[in-house]
């Protein structure tokens, strides 16, 4: 009967701690394109979102991150795909969901193309108050950089082109020192909703622009899916992508990302992890 009783207990005990780590685990979902999306790891492949790094920028024993940002999506094509649905129906109470979009909405394909001011800002705008309505608590983003630092861009109707391309395939025009903005008032946009919606708001467009002018013209390449060919084993035949993020490029910038969220979202300082220290 005691052997039974002290079963009883331990059982109690152990539904008790699972319960508790579960009231304590919460959810950093992230909703958005290619610069944050899970790449194939295959092969030893170097490209990477940066949501795919910011799971170790926080301890995982309190904060999960869930990335369901996709290669190619903009803020509409996201949920025309049945994919803000599915989000919506892992959201706990207390969960978190940052939401940045930009780089394909510009596009002009009419599945994906938005317009600021208007289509953009009506979905952001569902994304946060949708999110309110599962009890979530949502965090808006603005789109991340380009690393263009040539006066005139090239034209650009497809960031998806830029993985078949090759180092030959690149822009010939010559770069000067100072990084020039490709996103115009899709930058803009996701702060005027913010504000609007008394919503969470961190500036990726800012901090990573920052990061690059910071690092200038030559350094910023070693961010990006830009390399010499024979330079990195898995593109033989180098490559001149300066949208998409390598290892340490997206390490860099989801480290900057959670200081910002942390100093926006104080209470998450508790979990923060120090860059180097995992």
């Amino acid at each position: 009967m005691k052997q039974i009783k002290l079963l009883a207990v331990l059982m109690a005990l152990v539904l008790v701690c699972t319960s508790a780590t579960k009231q304590k685990t919460t959810t950093i979902f992230v909703i958005g394109d290619s610069t944050a999306a899970n790449k194939d790891l295959s092969k030893g492949k170097t490209e990477r979102g940066w949501a795919m790094m910011l799971q170790a920028c926080f301890d995982s024993t309190y904060i999960r991150v869930d990335n369901h940002a996709v290669n190619g999506r903009s803020s509409k094509s996201f949920i025309d795909e049945g994919r803000w649905d599915k989000v919506l129906s892992l959201i706990k109470p207390g969960d978190y969901v940052i939401i940045q979009f930009g780089h394909n909405d510009e596009k002009p394909q009419a599945a994906r193309h938005t317009d600021p001011g208007s289509t953009f800002d009506y979905n952001l705008a569902k994304y946060v108050r949708e999110t309110r309505e599962r009890g979530g608590i949502p965090v808006l983003m603005n789109p991340v950089v380009r690393r263009n630092f040539l006066v005139k861009a090239p034209e650009n109707d497809d960031d998806e082109k830029l993985r078949t391309q090759t180092f030959k395939d690149g822009a010939k025009m010559v770069e000067g020192d100072s990084l020039i903005d490709t996103h115009g008032l899709y930058r803009v946009a996701p702060r005027d909703v913010a504000q609007r919606m008394n919503c969470y708001f961190v500036d990726a467009n800012q901090i990573t622009h920052d990061l690059e002018q910071g690092l200038g013209t030559e350094a910023s390449k070693k961010l990006h899916m830009w390399y010499l060919p024979g330079e990195e084993p898995t593109e033989p035949q180098g490559k001149q992508d300066n949208t998409h993020y390598n290892i340490y490029g997206a390490t860099v910038v989801a480290n900057l990302l959670a200081d910002a969220l942390c100093d926006e979202i104080p209470v998450l300082k508790s979990y923060r992890i120090p860059a180097g220290t995992h």
